[in-house]
C-alpha cells in the first residue's frame, strides 16, 4: 500500500512538472529562467571580448591613429599586413626567436611538472607516513611564499645556470610544482586502491605500476595541468626578465619592450605584438576548456 501511494505521489509530481513545462513562455518566465545566463554572457563580453577587440583595432591602424588610443574602426585604412611584417622583422626577427625560446621553455618545464607532480601526488595520497604533514607544509608554502629574486640569482650563479635556458626551465617547473601536486593528489584519491593491488599481484614493480596503470588514469587532470601551466609559463614576464636576460634568450613577453620606451611609443606595433602573443594561449583555452573544468572538479567528490 505504501509503495503504491509513493508511486502515485511521484506520478502526480511528474505530471505537475510536465504541465508547467507546457505553459507558454512569457517574457517574465523567460527572464526568470535565463537571467543568470544572460548576465554572465554580458559580463563575459565586457571583460574578454571588448578588450580583445580594442587590441585588434589598434593593431591594424597607422601610427597616428593608434596613438589616439580610441575604440574605433581605422579611418585611414587597415594596416594589418604592414604592421605584422614590421613586428616580425624588428631587431632581426627577434619575435620569431622569442617564440622558439618560449616554446622550448613551456614544453620542457610543463613536462617536468606533470611527471614529478604526478609522482609526488600519488605517493602523498597512497602512502601515509609521519612525513606527510611536513611535506604538505612545504607544498602549501610553495603556493604562499613569494619567490625571492636575489637569492635565486645567487644560487643560479653558483651552479652556473644563470642566463641559461636549463636554469629558467628549473625555475618555472619549481614555481608551478605545488599547484600541480595538489591537483594530482586530489585526483589520485578517486582511483580505487584495488587497481594498485591487482597490478602488484601481477608482478608490476613501482615504476611499471605508476607509468602503466596509474598514469593513464590521470589523463583528465594531466590535460588540465598542461593547459593551465602552459599558459602561465608562456605568459610569464618577470621570470625571464630577472633570470634569463639577453636578446638571444628573449621570450615573447619581453619583446613588448621593442615598441615602447620613454621617448617613443609605437602603439600600433605594440598592440600587434600583444595580439600575436595572445593568440596561442587563447587557442588552447578554446579547445581545452572542457578538459580544464573536468580536471579541476574531478577530485572534488572524494579527497
Amino acid at each position: 500500500m505504501t509503495l503504491t501511494r509513493t508511486i502515485t505521489t511521484e506520478s502526480s509530481a511528474n505530471a505537475r512538472i510536465s504541465r508547467e513545462d507546457r505553459r507558454p513562455m512569457t517574457p517574465r518566465r523567460f527572464l526568470s529562467r535565463y537571467l543568470v545566463g544572460i548576465v554572465a554572457i554580458l559580463l563575459s563580453v565586457v571583460v574578454f571580448i571588448v578588450p580583445f577587440a580594442f587590441i585588434f583595432l589598434t593593431a591594424v591602424k597607422n601610427p597616428q591613429e593608434a596613438s589616439l588610443l580610441e575604440f574605433s574602426l581605422p579611418a585611414q585604412g587597415w594596416h594589418l599586413w604592414e604592421n605584422l611584417v614590421e613586428v616580425l622583422q624588428t631587431r632581426d626577427w627577434m619575435l620569431v626567436t622569442a617564440f622558439v625560446n618560449s616554446t622550448v621553455l613551456t614544453v620542457v618545464s610543463v613536462a617536468i611538472m606533470v611527471v614529478f607532480a604526478a609522482m609526488v601526488g600519488y605517493i602523498l595520497q597512497r602512502r601515509k607516513s609521519r612525513w606527510n604533514a611536513v611535506i604538505n607544509i612545504f607544498v602549501l608554502a610553495g603556493l604562499i611564499v613569494p619567490p625571492a629574486v636575489v637569492p635565486t640569482i645567487w644560487v643560479l650563479q653558483g651552479i652556473g645556470l644563470f642566463k641559461t635556458m636549463p636554469g629558467m626551465i628549473l625555475i618555472e617547473a619549481t614555481f608551478g610544482l605545488s599547484f600541480c601536486i595538489l591537483l594530482f593528489r586530489a585526483f589520485v584519491a578517486t582511483i580505487p586502491r584495488e587497481l594498485d593491488e591487482a597490478a602488484v599481484i601481477d608482478g608490476a614493480g613501482p615504476l611499471r605500476l605508476f607509468f602503466r596503470v596509474v598514469m593513464p588514469l590521470l589523463k583528465p587532470v594531466a590535460v588540465t595541468v598542461i593547459v593551465v601551466q602552459s599558459v602561465a609559463v608562456f605568459n610569464d614576464f618577470t621570470g625571464p626578465l630577472y633570470f634569463l636576460p639577453g636578446d638571444a634568450n628573449a621570450t615573447v613577453q619581453l619583446t613588448l619592450y621593442n615598441f615602447q620606451s620613454q621617448s617613443l611609443s609605437q602603439w600600433n606595433l605594440l598592440f600587434m605584438n600583444i595580439l600575436l602573443i595572445t593568440i596561442p594561449p587563447l587557442i588552447m583555452y578554446i579547445f581545452f576548456n572542457r578538459q580544464i573544468v573536468a580536471g579541476m572538479t574531478s577530485g572534488a567528490v572524494k579527497g
